[in-house]
């Protein structure tokens, strides 16, 4: 608030130990503090009473409106939000319930497939994995047709 630092402080310290003397100078920062704590109190009582104020009048709904008016792209996204939670709750038996239905077992269907192909694969580099640590000097029957037909394609 005032923008004091330590030394300033310390400063004040000393002058009002000198000024005010050692016995007396505890009491002094006691209503010092207690002044200081007064004057908060009612700033505080102030800012309450004038927001509760401001309720009742229905600033808080002008601003709001106010807000909402600058920042049409804000207020544009808000309703595409709102509208698009309307849809999300829809009801199973008509046809958009009917559809939705079906899209999502295709989905799990195609999770699914997802998941086992995954498994799949991963088994046969497994596989693949072992075979090479078991033999590391033999090749693979495809990796010597590779080499043949490298072999028929230089010469």
């Amino acid at each position: 608030m005032f923008d004091l630092g330590w030394t300033e402080l310390l400063l004040i310290g000393i002058v009002a130990l000198i000024v005010v003397g050692p016995k007396e100078l505890p009491v002094l920062f006691r209503k010092a503090g207690q002044f200081v704590g007064k004057i908060k109190g009612m700033a505080r009582e102030f800012s309450r009473a004038m927001n509760n104020a401001a309720d009742d009048v229905g600033v808080g709904d002008i601003s709001s409106t106010i807000r909402s008016a600058a920042s049409p792209m804000k207020s544009s996204v808000d309703a595409v939000k709102n509208a698009a939670a309307d849809y999300t709750s829809y009801d199973p038996e008509t046809e958009t319930g009917k559809l939705a239905a079906e899209r999502a077992e295709q989905a799990k269907k195609i999770r699914e497939r997802a998941e086992n192909n995954a498994k799949d694969k991963a088994n046969k580099e497994s596989v693949e994995k072992s075979s090479k640590k078991r033999s590391p000097n033999k090749k693979s029957a495809q990796a010597k047709k590779d080499d043949q037909t490298e072999g028929l394609k230089k010469s």
